[in-house]
């Protein structure tokens, strides 16, 4: 005892604590106990119980007590105490509580749970733990300290080395009676406790420990207790004095009811019975006759078809013996019911031999239904079922019997009555039966039976949800098997009923304790005269009383332990882990290994044996599938079949992990693909890299080409310079050039770009840069050229305040940045005389100059730095003129010069009280400062009489001369993002409107002004328009500028190939830029070429990788979290454009921004560093939005496009050896070794030629190629089935391969013939001829399918009829898209086109050859047929409707319903297929039928064009929650959409409804239902776009079509108030928005919304009153 403790320091604990405890009275121990809070005051032991729990504490204890005596209670306390002695010695060990079930798991874990403050989890297969790893494991042992699981959970896991018996201190078993034989009860003791030299504590628990039908003899039940006893290192304990298990334990009362043997035989309707099955038998033969016979699949369906009719047979005439006819009857509906529906898929043979057992079954119900009398129901409804329905055999006399005892329990619905029978289908059938008397209605009747692979077997959830319902009383008459025998605890049972008798002790014993309730009764039926069943019964209870007994009556001190004989069981142990595997458990693992290979629905890996016997003993070979780590392994001989079989089994199971296809787990291996060389490993990205949800903090990169330190030179400087003319496409239109003038020189791309300038509609100005070498500036023209550049980009794009700031600054270095430094000066017009390259405008800059030097001398400024004089009168008049002299001369006095009428037109000016430029328009002869204010009729009345007390009062100026004609000035106006395509949606100055439904040009805004307020600049009106050009263009030229710039850094590596920068800006340019163009396209085929160049890679330098294994690797290799780990590596987010330009954030040098964003992220520098501080999911977060120091948000996706995008830039412009080197730039290091070409070559060169050559031969000319290698093709149409016939090679590596590059030549061929197009119409283009479905037409076309090797007889049914549905179906593509061809036919022109690839040396131009016409005609856009669903989706979205989808599962086949609510018309789609998907597929083309034929309402192209994304706007991505359609009314209809980027109309689809949402279960009947019963509740965020979103979903939940709204713009000339508080704005514009609803069968519903300063917020108002309106109807409740 001594040396057991010093091994385990837990068991000196008990001995001590137990020691102390001895020296108690029986109360102080029961105080003590609880005092230190060992157990919950609510829980009183027994005496009994502590009786046992005190000998569980001092040595391994078995407790045989009664059902229902609380041994789990003990268990607990147990469990209690050692975890408060495992706390003490703060020793860190496990507790686990094994129970056979996972009903006993989850009850147990329960009671554990509540019963402790221990960390308790339960564990069972259903949570796939099977699929752990190692981590997983020691997360669960560290975080628990109780487990509760299956015994196998716990097998493995020790077999696995995951967990070792030395973690545990106490193994509880639950019905531990189980520990016999092979259970894993007793593998768990004999491999790993009885080994191990620190054992845990043992606590068995049993009703009984006898499992064998009975016992022969005393010495017989003492055999089987002591080998339990032995397994489990145990002694039994039970109590002597039953007195106090009585009083806790009532025993139920034995009654024995007594039915009549089967007068009525039914011998005529079961040789009619026997007929049709031999009949049914017979065809199915027949059909099988018809096949052909090589393939074994096709006999092992057809065996099981008649297996099933066999078992459909039995069961019917075994409720028509053990039953009656009523029941017989019920139970060929059951089977009829459980015949799996077929989908449309199934070939048509398969199909008539699966209906055979349905027409079997039909046939059965007739004959039985001619032996009842057509109205046999009256029998049902009598008070009692009489003797007539007895004599007449519609039911049995053992029913008849258990009838009588539900009769006798009375009327109460309080009783709980278990009745026990041997069959699923009896109890099902009794179940229906008794629903239907209804004399017994009173009863709530239902049946409970195991989770076996039986059709008739209930789902875990169903059982568990049928127990709790039993438990509760809400059932009264429980029908169960065996699975409700053991251990499930129902304390308010009162009667167990035998239907069917227990055949073993344990069974007989455990029923009986189901009986909780004092005077419950045990009811065992047996027939009268039976002999056998009389012994049987006779036996158990012999055997059980002995078994008590002996028990009872044997000393366990005087009893010799037997020593457990431990198997010396071969077995192989990894060293490294202490992994095991046995001969015993190494089948298990070879099956499992070969489940993880690829293998389709034709073919499941699996291995194969064969045996030769020789001098007695028999050796087997077992053959792996071809694409194991190895074939064949031959095993030692034995005299023993079953173990020769194992130690194969063993044998490979070694081999396989010495090879690395079994990881130091003995599990198969599942690789680490980072580890692969493709990609250098890295740490772990954090949670959601390259997803779009994640959301990173990234910094913009700088422009180096733009920086420069020039400004302060005084001796001048000399700057390269770029000349830029700018063309208009309108007659009479002009501007003036410009130069650009840097210190760096410029990429020749840039320096002779082309930049198209988008104006209003129709008005488009081509800007064209060209080098003109060097300019030289001294001091004085550089500070006046800096005076000209920052006075008209402040003049002209700031604020009224910002402009005043910068006038009274006499320095304005400060806005002259270094890494920012760059001069825009105007040119004189073109002279052909001059022989200067750049003739700058010298005259206008030294006007603005000299305008600029005379506002700051001549001006005085008061506190608000208006420009007036000390008197208040203007400073800026040079003459004294009278009224009558300002009115009568042609000439008007400006603030510096006096001009003549005819030269004051396109003078551009400026203002000297605001610093603002206008240009003039024309003269106002007839008005005077002294003319009303208000000179338009249709101008919103004024606070001012005249325009000289409007300068008065709001500017403190005393005009001079107020005689003076006024001035028609044209105002300036902030800079637009001129490089749009459609200019309304990038805010240009045009504007969208319902009423004309197109773009027209805004109306200008004009203002009247004095003449002495102004200045004249003295610089042309040409020059002012192109102020406005000028940010477009610099900013277009400045992210050339940057696409030069990464250029030049990935041309770091040699052998660069000249990539255009357009090519690499147009990769760096998202979807939110708004352009021409964006990344998309490039995206798409660089994923393509990434894909392809991975592929390729792999695929030569893991020749024996199977296809599993590759494709893994290549996931990681291409997945969006490595490339946005590869693109952030090489810095690349700092130059994505990821926003649409707005020029209001632009700055030039010299030039204050406008709208400043301040920087809130608390990061000096430019760059954002990587780290989680800087990475977020709220949806809140704008991405796009750029701050001062130029960082923005960007999804973390975007990144990982770009990458690809760049990919694909590069293999635009260089092909395929550029797009490898960038990508070995960016860290994917792929090779096409000419050596591993050569081996790949040569390793296809072996096989052998199982076909004939000249079939091979026809094949080649089908294709038009010959290869020189044959084994490639040979490879390329061999499918895995073939195994069976000993081939070991197939084609799952060439079609993993092949797939990659049929990709890649496909999207090529698209981009390049298909430029005009939308991205995401070239990738549904891509999808719809790149997938499996298409080439799989291609195989049948050319008849590529005659040549498929394979060995399945159900894959040659599916072919030839997928065959025949194409030729039926060639004309009408509508109809063949709901025909699905075999994929392995797909899967052959993949796998045919990997093996041309490598027979031509990876030449991709020599395999689109050969394919190009193969493939033809490819899909174009006006061709293009998307999947039913995806139309449907896209068509209700269009006219704003929503779908409800339906799904119900039955066997292998799902059935979809999808539901469409028109305004008042309910439509339904109904299909059956094998998966979700198809099914719903199948559903939505009938829709789509019935709409087009039945309403003339049909799905076209155009409506994927609807939705565009919309340009930032500071905020603007919140908008993006809505988006907009287009009615026919042109009315906008309003829905929601995801976050993501719309990179294919898919994104667009509705959004699946929350899955909580109580509403959804029955929404659509509410819906239906005029009068709503139950109003939806409806929580509104009032934010902008957040009263839509809820009217949205209160539309999708309802399925309401969407509402439509219609608004209004109103204008005003003085300014309009919105808004309260921090929420006020001004604006000169306001939008009314009516809103109309149609609510189906209930008429429509219109509104009109509030004023609001812009559209979406008037869309809002209208929105909020519709929900409240619906409120106050009662249609839905407004939640907080």
């Amino acid at each position: 005892m001594a040396s057991s403790t010093e091994l385990n320091p837990l068991k000196r604990s008990f001995e001590q604590l137990t020691e102390s405890e001895s020296k108690m009275s029986p109360g102080d121990e029961c105080e003590v106990t609880e005092a230190n809070g060992l157990i919950p005051k609510e829980f009183n032991a027994r005496s009994y119980q502590k009786k046992v729990f005190q000998v569980a504490l001092r040595k391994n204890t078995i407790a045989m007590l009664e059902t229902g005596a609380g041994k789990t209670m003990i268990a607990v306390m147990l469990i209690k105490e050692i975890g408060q002695a495992m706390k003490m010695n703060a020793e860190k060990k496990l507790i686990i509580f094994l129970a056979p079930t996972v009903h006993l798991v989850n009850q147990q874990f329960e009671v554990i749970k509540i019963h402790t403050n221990l960390k308790v989890e339960e564990y069972y297969g259903a949570k796939k733990i099977d699929e752990w790893s190692a981590e997983s494991w020691e997360k669960e042992i560290r975080d628990q300290d109780v487990m509760v699981m299956t015994p196998q959970i716990l097998l493995d896991a020790l077999r696995k080395a995951f967990m070792t018996i030395e973690m545990v201190c106490l193994m509880i078993f639950d019905e531990s009676h189980r520990a016999i034989g092979n259970h894993p009860y007793t593998k768990i003791m004999k491999e790993f406790y009885h080994k191990s030299g620190n054992k845990p504590k043992i606590f068995g628990m049993t009703a009984s420990p006898v499992v064998r039908k009975g016992v022969s003899s005393s010495m017989d039940c003492e055999d089987q207790i002591s080998e339990l006893e032995c397994i489990l290192d145990s002694k039994i304990c039970t109590i002597e004095d039953k007195a106090e298990l009585e009083l806790y334990v009532p025993s139920a009362k034995e009654i024995t009811r007594y039915y009549d043997p089967i007068s009525f035989r039914c011998e005529d309707l079961k040789a009619k019975l026997n007929s049709s099955l031999s009949k049914s038998d017979a065809l199915l033969v027949e059909m099988q006759g018809k096949l052909p016979s090589q393939f074994k699949d096709t006999d092992e369906i057809y065996k099981k078809l008649r297996k099933r009719l066999s078992n459909h047979h039995s069961k019917i005439l075994h409720c028509l013996d053990d039953l009656g006819l009523i029941c017989a009857h019920e139970a060929a509906k059951v089977c009829l019911e459980n015949v799996p529906i077929l989908g449309t898929t199934e070939e048509e043979l398969y199909r008539a031999s699966f209906l055979q057992c349905k027409y079997f079954l039909e046939e059965v119900l007739r004959i039985i239904e001619e032996c009842l009398p057509s109205d046999y129901e009256k029998f049902l409804d009598v008070g009692t079922l009489g003797l007539e329905a007895l004599e007449m055999g519609f039911i049995s006399p053992k029913l008849y019997e258990l009838i009588q005892i539900f009769q006798s329990l009375g009327g109460t619905r309080q009783i709980l009555c278990l009745i026990f029978v041997e069959r699923i289908i009896t109890a099902k059938v009794i179940e229906r039966f008794i629903k239907k008397l209804n004399y017994l209605s009173h009863f709530s009747v239902s049946y409970l039976t195991g989770g076996s692979s039986s059709v008739d077997a209930l789902t875990p959830k169903m059982q568990k949800k049928t127990l709790d319902s039993f438990r509760r009383g809400e059932v009264n008459l429980l029908f169960a098997t065996n699975v409700a025998e053991e251990g499930i605890d129902v304390p308010n049972c009162s009667s167990i009923i035998r239907f069917d008798l227990p055949k073993t002790v344990r069974s007989y014993v455990q029923s009986r304790g189901r009986a909780r309730q004092p005077d419950s009764q045990y009811v065992t039926m047996l027939e009268r005269g039976n002999i056998k069943q009389r012994d049987l019964l006779f036996e158990i209870i012999r055997s059980d009383r002995s078994v008590t007994d002996t028990t009872l009556n044997r000393d366990p001190n005087a009893c010799i332990s037997r020593v457990c004989c431990v198997d010396e069981t071969s077995a192989y142990v990894v060293e490294s882990t202490g992994a095991s595997v046995t001969a015993d458990s190494s089948i298990g693992l070879i099956y499992r290994y070969c489940e993880k290979l690829p293998g389709d629905k034709y073919y499941t890996p699996k291995p194969n044996f064969q045996f030769s016997l020789s001098g007695g003993s028999y050796e087997y070979t077992l053959s792996l599938p071809p694409n194991a780590a190895f074939q064949k392994v031959v095993g030692p001989a034995n005299r023993n079949s079953h173990i020769s079989k194992q130690l194969v089994c063993l044998e490979a199971c070694k081999k396989l992990h010495q090879m690395g296809a079994l990881d130091d787990h003995l599990l198969p291996y599942i690789e680490d693909p980072s580890r692969d060389a493709v990609i250098e490993r890295t740490e772990e990205s954090a949670s959601g890299a390259g997803t779009t949800k994640r959301k990173e903090l990234h910094g913009s990169a700088r422009v180096r080409a733009l920086s420069g330190t020039w400004g302060g030179k005084p001796d001048g400087v000399i700057l390269q310079a770029y000349k830029v003319n700018f063309s208009c496409n309108l007659v009479g239109e002009f501007y003036s050039g410009f130069v650009l003038l840097i210190d760096s020189k410029l990429d020749d791309e840039v320096a002779n770009a082309e930049v198209e300038l988008y104006l209003i509609p129709d008005k488009l100005v081509k800007s064209s840069v060209f080098p003109c070498g060097e300019v030289h500036l001294d001091a004085e023209q550089v500070k006046k050229s800096m005076c000209f550049q920052g006075f008209f980009f402040n003049g002209l794009f700031l604020t009224s305040k910002k402009r005043k700031e910068y006038l009274i600054k006499t320095e304005n270095k400060s806005l002259w940045c270094s890494s920012n430094m760059y001069l825009l000066l105007p040119l004189e017009l073109p002279d052909p005389a001059s022989h200067e390259s750049v003739r700058i405008n010298w005259r206008a800059i030294d006007g603005c100059a000299s305008v600029v030097n005379f506002l700051k001398e001549k001006s005085n400024f008061s506190a608000d730095h208006s420009f007036i004089s000390e008197k208040g009168d203007s400073l800026f008049s040079s003459t004294s003129l009278s009224d009558t002299e300002c009115k009568s001369s042609e000439v008007v006095h400006l603030a510096n010069v006096s001009v003549n009428f005819n030269d004051l037109v396109n003078m551009v000016v400026v203002a000297v009280h605001t610093g603002r430029i206008y240009s003039v328009l024309d003269v106002m002869i007839g008005t005077s400062a002294e003319s009303p204010f208000d000179l338009t009729s249709d101008a919103v009345p004024s606070n001012y009489s005249s325009f000289r007390e409007y300068f008065n009062k709001k500017y403190g100026i005393l005009l001079m001369h107020p005689g003076q004609p006024l001035l028609l000035l044209k105002q300036s106006h902030n800079a637009h993002n001129l490089l749009l395509a459609k200019p309304n949606e990038g805010g240009s100055l045009c504007k969208e409107t319902p009423e004309a439904g197109g773009v027209v040009e805004k109306p200008q805004n004009h203002v009247h002004m004095p003449p002495e307020l102004l200045v004249s600049i003295g610089v042309s009106i040409n020059v002012l328009k192109t102020f406005y050009l000028l940010p477009s263009l610099m900013h277009r030229l400045e992210s050339l500028m940057l696409a030069c710039q990464l250029r030049e850094e990935i041309a770091c590596h040699p052998n660069d190939s000249p990539i255009s920068s357009s090519l690499i800006l147009e990769a760096l340019t998202t979807l939110r830029c708004c352009e021409k163009f964006s990344l998309e396209r490039l995206e798409l085929l660089g994923d393509s070429v990434l894909k392809y160049a991975v592929s390729c890679h792999l695929f030569l330098r893991y020749p024996k990788k199977h296809e599993g294994q590759l494709s893994a690797r290549r996931s990681w290799a291409v997945c969006n979290s490595t490339l946005h780990k590869l693109g952030t590596n090489r810095k690349i987010q700092g130059y994505i454009r990821d926003s649409a330009f707005d020029p209001r954030r632009w700055v030039a040098p010299g030039q204050l921004t406008s709208h400043p964003v301040c920087c809130k992220c608390l990061v000096d520098t430019n760059e954002v560093p990587l780290g989680r501080k800087f990475i977020t999911e709220d949806t809140s977060v704008v991405v796009g939005k750029i701050c001062d120091k130029g960082h923005r948000w960007m999804c973390s996706k975007t990144i990982a496009d770009c990458v690809e995008a760049l990919i694909g830039a590069y293999y635009v412009g260089g092909g395929l050896s550029a797009a490898l080197l960038i990508m070995k730039w960016f860290g994917i290091d792929v090779e096409f070794e000419p050596r591993l070409i050569e081996e790949a070559i040569n390793s296809a060169s072996v096989w052998s030629y199982t076909p004939n050559v000249n079939e091979l031969e026809m094949l080649e000319s089908k294709l038009g190629y010959r290869f020189s290698v044959k084994g490639l093709l040979l490879e390329a149409i061999t499918h895995a089935s073939l195994q069976e016939l000993g081939v070991g090679y197939c084609y799952q590596r060439l079609e993993y391969l092949g797939d990659s590059v049929l990709d890649l030549l496909i999207t090529w061929y698209l981009y390049q013939n298909h430029t005009e197009i939308d991205p995401g119409e070239l990738t549904d283009l891509r999808s719809a001829s790149v997938n499996n479905e298409n080439f799989a037409r291609v195989a049948v076309k050319h008849n590529l399918q005659q040549h498929l090797q394979h060995g399945s007889g159900v894959l040659l049914g599916q072919i030839t009829e997928y065959v025949k549905s194409v030729s039926q179906t060639h004309d009408n593509t509508r109809s063949l898209q709901g025909t699905k061809g075999p994929k392995v036919l797909g899967d052959m022109v993949e796998s045919i086109a990997g093996a041309i690839l490598i027979d031509t040396k990876l030449n991709l131009d020599e395999v689109w050859r050969i394919f190009r016409p193969l493939l033809s005609p490819i899909v174009t856009p006006d061709k293009l047929e998307l999947p039913p669903l995806r139309q449907l989706h896209e068509l209700c979205d269009h006219l704003g409707y929503f779908i409800k989808e339906m799904c119900v599962t039955k066997g292998d086949v799902v059935h979809a319903e999808l539901r469409l609510q028109l305004k008042d018309v309910l439509l339904k789609g109904e299909g059956c297929e094998r998966n979700r998907k198809a099914a719903k597929g199948r559903a939505a083309l009938h829709l789509l039928k019935d709409l087009e034929q039945e309403r003339g309402v049909s799905h076209s192209l155009y409506v994927s064009k609807q939705k565009k994304l919309e340009p930032a706007d500071g905020s603007s991505f919140m908008d993006m929650a809505v988006y907009h359609h287009l009615q026919p009314n042109d009315e906008a209809v309003v829905g929601p959409v995801t976050h993501k980027k719309l990179k294919t109309i898919e994104d667009m689809l509705p959004v699946e409804p929350p899955a909580n949402n109580s509403l959804l279960e029955d929404g659509f009947e509410k819906v239906c239902d005029p009068k709503l019963a139950s109003p939806v509740s409806v929580s509104i965020n009032l934010q902008k776009g957040g009263p839509r979103s809820s009217l949205y979903q209160l539309c999708r939940m309802l399925q309401w079509p969407m509402p439509t709204f219609h608004s209004v713009e109103h204008k005003s000339r003085v300014p309009i108030e919105f808004g309260e508080g921090s929420e006020r704005r001004t604006g000169f514009s306001s939008f009314i928005s009516k809103i109309s609803l149609h609510i189906p069968n209930n008429g429509v519903i219109e509104l009109t919304g509030d004023q609001k300063a812009d559209k979406k917020s008037s869309f809002d108002s209208a929105a909020l009153l519709m929900l409240y309106e619906l409120g106050r109807q009662g249609r839905c409740v407004i939640g907080d």
